[in-house]
């Protein structure tokens, strides 16, 4: 099973390099951040051509996460638990940025998509809305684990975790993505004894995920690894590969972020 992880930047801003995507690298699910449009607005019928069956956590202009899978979706939540009076200023958390399915191939794998928040300015509240979003994950990952199941949570964390993740980490000391206190909160969550599949494969420097569209940052290689895959243990025993499709952000209209996948045995 092929399972991947695209924060595409806007679906119609993006559905032509999307569709061209999929049936190139041919994903047997694909899970989307920051779609950027409500359910009803998302472009189903062209995915669904091409045999996935879609579901969609979507909110208007803003975030939004979507799964595309060419097996079943069963059981399907959205929004990440503990949203009560865990959004800004106190208040309930409506922002789109979860959704989870069971996949169902030679194994069920329950699949957990995310977008988590940015957080920048730091100090400030959307920093404690991210720190806050991290904690809520990490509990959601607890019980998960608890099943003793094969599950994995993919997609944009907006967290560099190592100085190798960055190729100037020193641009990025006071960013909401490398700041102590984050890359120490997603310690703290694969350190409950999930696998991070990129570095289970390879200690390889310049892999990166996202290249700002400002400042040549592509043509420079000016990049940073900030969309992940953590595999419970029982999903690591099945991962056979992980890999990032860099050349995507070399095409016409681009995201500012390239898929990253992993093959599992399921």
């Amino acid at each position: 099973m092929k399972i991947a992880s695209f924060n595409i930047n806007g679906i119609k801003a993006r559905l032509p390099v999307v569709l061209d995507w999929l049936k190139e690298a041919e994903p047997d699910v694909a899970i989307l951040q920051e779609i950027k449009t409500v359910d009803e607005g998302f472009p189903r019928e062209p995915f669904e051509d091409l045999g996935y069956n879609v579901e969609t956590h979507g909110q208007k202009s803003f975030n939004g996460v979507a799964l595309l899978s060419r097996l079943p979706l069963e059981d399907v939540v959205r929004g990440l638990p503990g949203a009560e009076g865990a959004g800004r200023e106190g208040v309930d958390d409506e922002e789109a940025r979860y959704i989870e399915a069971t996949v169902v191939g030679e194994k069920a794998v329950r699949i957990c998509g995310l977008y988590l928040p940015n957080g920048n300015p730091a100090p400030g509240e959307k920093y404690d809305y991210k720190l806050k979003w991290i904690e809520r994950l990490s509990a959601r990952a607890e019980e998960l684990l608890r099943l003793e199941e094969p599950f994995l949570m993919a997609g944009d964390y907006n967290v560099i975790p190592q100085a190798e993740d960055a190729a100037r980490p020193q641009d990025w000391v006071t960013d909401a993505l490398f700041l102590p206190e984050t890359r120490a909160a997603f310690r703290r969550l694969v350190h409950l004894g999930l696998t991070e599949a990129l570095r289970a494969r390879t200690r390889a420097h310049e892999l990166y995920t996202f290249w700002d569209f400002q400042r040549g940052a592509w043509q420079r290689n000016d990049g940073i690894r900030i969309d992940h895959f953590l595999l419970s243990p029982q999903c690591a025993d099945l991962l056979e590969d992980c890999q990032i499709d860099k050349d995507l952000r070399a095409r016409d209209k681009p995201s500012d972020h390239v898929p990253i996948w992993v093959k599992l045995a399921a």
